[in-house]
């Protein structure tokens, strides 16, 4: 008798529904959300983290377009669903930013620029800031001759300046009280000339102004390097909330955004406006803001970013009004 053996069927796994599949694109959707909503609670602990996601907060808003387009490619209804959590969360922390306001004018113009020590274009340079009708022109990364360079391209236009080290402001009015500040980062042992105190003299009314250059930061091993800015933006926090005039204007390359809790102790002192991204660096595609102009018993009513020049940072226009001091 022959027995014949019975071979087991096997039976095929169901295929996933929409709403099954895409599982882990509708995570990220929901650390993206969540990032978006609460970027104050994520811990400096591990690399600066907490610094990094704030430094490119706007950015996250990129999963919405990213994360429809790979829940079409997976077919999934639940990742499409989930893609709503970070549109509506980046719509409520930007939406101020992105509302059209008409800005208020103000009566003193600030042109703030890194000018970069690599670029020769002097008189470039010069052209761009000029066609903004500045009353105030502040630059970093000039010195000596080069700082020499931009009086002569300045001219009649801003005939009073002073410069400290690496920065220098070149203005319309008379500048009066110049001093260096020290902004060095604790534990420093390298020479550090980069911010200058200065009264900028209208008639009898003076305005306090601070040209500031803040540490450079970057992406190593150890995560986002930022303790030497951090250092140097207390310091700097120092000295403008011991400033007795009762309007101050803080300008200058902070590399930092505003958003930044790091920076906070400076960035509670002052005001800037809450509308657009003026993104400035680096110049061949910007992707943050961090050169600023900020008030403190003055209001900036307007910022906004000019053309290129020869530095890797866009140049800034503020509009300042200081009948508010």
């Amino acid at each position: 008798m022959i027995v014949e053996a019975k071979h087991a069927v096997p039976t095929a796994t169901p295929a996933k529904t929409a709403w099954q599949r895409g599982r882990l694109l509708a995570l990220a959707s929901v650390v993206a959300a969540v990032l978006l909503l609460a970027h104050e609670y994520v811990p400096n602990r591990w690399g600066n983290l907490g610094s990094l996601v704030q430094t490119f907060l706007p950015w996250l808003g990129l999963a919405v377009p990213l994360g429809i387009l790979a829940a079409l490619l997976r077919r999934s209804a639940l990742a499409i669903l989930a893609v709503l959590l970070p549109l509506a969360a980046w719509i409520w922390v930007f939406l101020p930013q992105v509302r059209p306001v008409e800005a208020a004018p103000g009566d003193l113009t600030v042109v703030q620029h890194n000018a970069s020590d690599a670029n020769t274009d002097v008189a470039g340079t010069a052209k761009v800031l000029l066609a903004a009708e500045p009353d105030v022109v502040t630059l970093a990364e000039v010195s000596g001759d080069r700082a020499e360079e931009y009086t002569q391209a300045f001219g009649e236009a801003l005939p009073h300046h002073e410069t400290q080290g690496n920065v220098g402001i070149w203005s319309k009015y008379p500048l009066k009280g110049a001093k260096a500040v020290d902004i060095r980062p604790e534990g420093s042992d390298a020479p550090w000339d980069r911010a200058l105190r200065v009264v900028i003299q209208r008639d009898d009314v003076g305005v306090a102004m601070f040209v500031a250059h803040l540490p450079t930061v970057w992406l190593g091993r150890g995560g986002f390097q930022t303790e030497s800015r951090n250092s140097s933006a207390l310091r700097l926090a120092e000295v403008v909330n011991a400033e007795k005039s009762d309007a101050v204007i803080v300008v200058g390359d902070l590399n930092a955004v505003l958003a930044d809790d790091a920076i906070a102790p400076l960035a509670n002192l002052v005001t800037a406006p809450t509308t657009g991204f003026e993104f400035t660096f680096p110049a061949v595609f910007p992707v943050v803001q961090i050169d600023h102009v900020l008030a403190r018993g003055a209001t900036v009513t307007e910022v906004r970013a000019l053309g290129k020049t020869g530095s890797d940072h866009l140049p800034v226009v503020a509009h300042i009004d200081t009948s508010s001091s």
